[in-house]
């Protein structure tokens, strides 16, 4: 491929640059969908979500580069896009409804923000990867160990259903 290309099929180098943030939100979302989170008790399927949240932001450190570049940016490129905002709704109607469903069954406690818990899981599993060199280093961890991935993607799980349990 050539440069041309990009112009022809992008217009601009910022035009491929939108296209490839909303590509990987377009990805992250689809297979969000794809849990099933309504078919499954509220407690097992926020474990799901968080856990899911968690393996993807692992395993996708090219995401995480991109969000926290898009962030750097204040989000310049983000709010030039027509489908990101509408790629989001999705999964915040997800974690209303699994919240919901939590509150009527007494397993949540009431008065939570939807927004707030995704921004909480956000938090949680974005962290492990986008600072895991400069914490690794400064704690004298390896990020990248097995068993220290199992054990920290179980504490994030933890973390978040403790937060919303009655």
């Amino acid at each position: 491929t050539s440069k041309r290309m990009i112009y022809y099929y992008f217009s601009s180098k910022e035009g491929l640059y939108r296209a490839v943030l909303e590509d990987m939100y377009r990805r992250m979302r689809a297979i969000e969908s794809g849990l099933h989170l309504a078919d499954l008790p509220p407690v097992e399927a926020l474990q799901k979500l968080v856990g899911f949240t968690f393996d993807h932001h692992h395993s996708n450190e090219n995401f995480i580069r991109l969000v926290m570049s898009e962030n750097m940016q204040r989000g310049a490129y983000l709010s030039q896009s027509k489908s990101i905002q509408d790629l989001n709704v999705p999964a915040i109607a997800a974690i209303r409804e699994l919240y919901e469903r939590g509150v009527a069954s007494g397993v949540f406690r009431p008065g939570l923000d939807p927004v707030d818990i995704h921004a909480s899981i956000s938090a949680l599993t974005f962290f492990n990867v986008s600072n895991k060199h400069t914490f690794g280093l400064i704690f004298k961890q390896d990020p990248a160990a097995t068993d220290a991935v199992m054990t920290r993607r179980n504490n994030v799980i933890d973390m978040v259903l403790r937060y919303l349990r009655a």
